[in-house]
Parts: structure tokens; C-alpha cells; sequence
């Protein structure tokens, strides 16, 4: 269950990094819905966090949140915002998925 909790966290973690990108192209009252949505997802993140760590190890538990957050964060990049894709930067990102999965796997 606390691996579960983790995973919206880091899910909420990339919510608010979006809704953080969503704000600086957004113009008039969008950007304040924007900027409630960054606090929403920001304060649901680090409860769901402080409710995984309480079973699970901090170090493991930190590295899967912000690794769940930087490649769900370059994601939304490529697929919402036109970032671009190129054989390293997918490399990469690839490598931290397997990273993520390793800590997982070792993790009692």
C-alpha cells in the first residue's frame, strides 16, 4: 500500500510541475486556477510522501517520489508543451526508469 501512496505522490508531483508550466503560458484568471492547481497537487504530494515514509525507507522513498516526478515531468514536456525528443535525452530518461525500478526492487 505504501508503494501505491508513493506513486500518486510522485504523480502529484508531476501535476504540479505541469500546472507550474500551464501558468507561465496562461494569461488573466487561468493563471490563478493554474497556480490553485500547483498548490493543491504540491500539498497532496507531500502528504501522500510523508504517509509512504512512514513504512517505507526515507532515502528509497525520496529517490523513487522525485524520480517518478522528473521523468513524469519530462513526459508532460514532450507531450503538452513540444519539448523536444533526442536519442540522449530519451537515453537518459530511460536510465532513470531503470534506476527507479532497481531501488524498488532492492528495497525491503
Amino acid at each position: 500500500m505504501n508503494w501505491f501512496l508513493l506513486i500518486i505522490a510522485g504523480l502529484f508531483e508531476v501535476g504540479f510541475a505541469a500546472c507550474l508550466g500551464k501558468a507561465r503560458e496562461s494569461t488573466g484568471t487561468a493563471v490563478t486556477y493554474w497556480y490553485i492547481g500547483f498548490f493543491i497537487c504540491l500539498t497532496l504530494s507531500m502528504y501522500l510522501l510523508v504517509k509512504a515514509t512512514q513504512e517505507l525507507p526515507i532515502g528509497t522513498a525520496y529517490a523513487v517520489w522525485t524520480g517518478i516526478g522528473a521523468v513524469g515531468t519530462v513526459l508532460v514536456g514532450i507531450i503538452v508543451f513540444k519539448e523536444p525528443t533526442d536519442f540522449w535525452r530519451l537515453f537518459f530518461i530511460s536510465t532513470l526508469i531503470v534506476s527507479i525500478i532497481g531501488l524498488k526492487m532492492v528495497s525491503h
